[in-house]
């Protein structure tokens, strides 16, 4: 039996990519397949008659949130980005999304960022919570609403210490849009055991580092960087071009690359 993964701010992505390869050995295949015939089953019920769509981001959770919904006949979602994504996820997602996905794209850009210093590389957790206000929560609101859903189903779990309601893992937030989380009591161990034996494709963040740790996000909202140097030296490695174009806006940057230690 491998070691089993605690809350997901106190991993490792050494222990995440270790979990991984030792897989088989923490979930079984029908084990798994259990857990996703109970989990279909309850999407079924509890969408029922309702107007559902999930929504997609590409990363771990929601690939496998994605694959469970359509087994329970729910197709529509939504991906929210900005103008601040890697180039490399851009192209991964143009290449994987799933066929009824529409993306919303909610704007912010290096214009913005550059007015908005403080949201760059958040060092706390406030910062943080502010990048999927702004991005991921406005973006489903306005698809939402668009769409006149009844319901959006999100990969949110009790493992990475997110709200996901109480009781039928339901609730409805103060603008209106009624959010369930099917996958909320499923372990880290589950994801990865359905991403390993369903063979699902994975996008390039987590071959990055720190990927595991950071998940999909615009390239600004990087978290656990220690430092803004720091952050643009994870960029750098990651994409130069990013740094390249955000030292017409960001002084960091420009300073970054002026110093040569990349």
């Amino acid at each position: 039996m491998s070691k089993t993964l605690g809350r997901k701010q106190r991993i490792k992505n050494s222990e995440w990519i270790e979990a991984m390869a030792d897989i088989e050995s923490a979930v079984s295949k029908p084990d798994l397949d259990a857990l996703v015939k109970k989990t279909v089953a309850d999407i079924r019920k509890k969408t029922k008659g309702k107007k559902a769509a999930f929504a997609w981001s590409g990363g771990k959770d929601s690939l496998v949130l994605g694959e469970i919904c359509q087994k329970a006949g729910i197709t529509s979602c939504v991906l929210v980005v900005s103008n601040l994504e890697y180039p490399a996820f851009v192209e991964w997602v143009n290449e994987n999304k799933p066929e009824e996905l529409e993306i919303v794209n909610t704007g912010q850009d290096m214009k913005w960022l550059a007015g908005h210093p403080q949201m760059l590389f958040p060092q706390d957790s406030k910062t943080a919570a502010q990048w999927f206000h702004i991005v991921q929560h406005r973006g489903q609101a306005k698809y939402y609403k668009d769409h006149g859903l009844d319901m959006l189903l999100l990969g949110r779990r009790r493992a990475d210490g997110n709200y996901v309601g109480k009781g039928d893992n339901i609730y409805t937030n103060r603008i209106g849009v009624t959010r369930y989380s099917p996958l909320s009591d499923w372990t880290h161990e589950h994801i990865l055991a359905y991403i390993h034996y369903y063979a699902v494709k994975m996008p390039p963040i987590y071959e990055w580092p720190n990927g595991y740790l950071c998940g999909t996000h615009p390239w600004p909202a990087r978290q656990w960087t220690g430092t803004e140097e720091n952050g643009w030296k994870e960029i750098f490695q990651i994409d130069r071009s990013i740094v390249e174009q955000a030292a017409e806006y960001m002084p960091g940057a420009k300073a970054f690359l002026e110093s040569g230690v990349n």
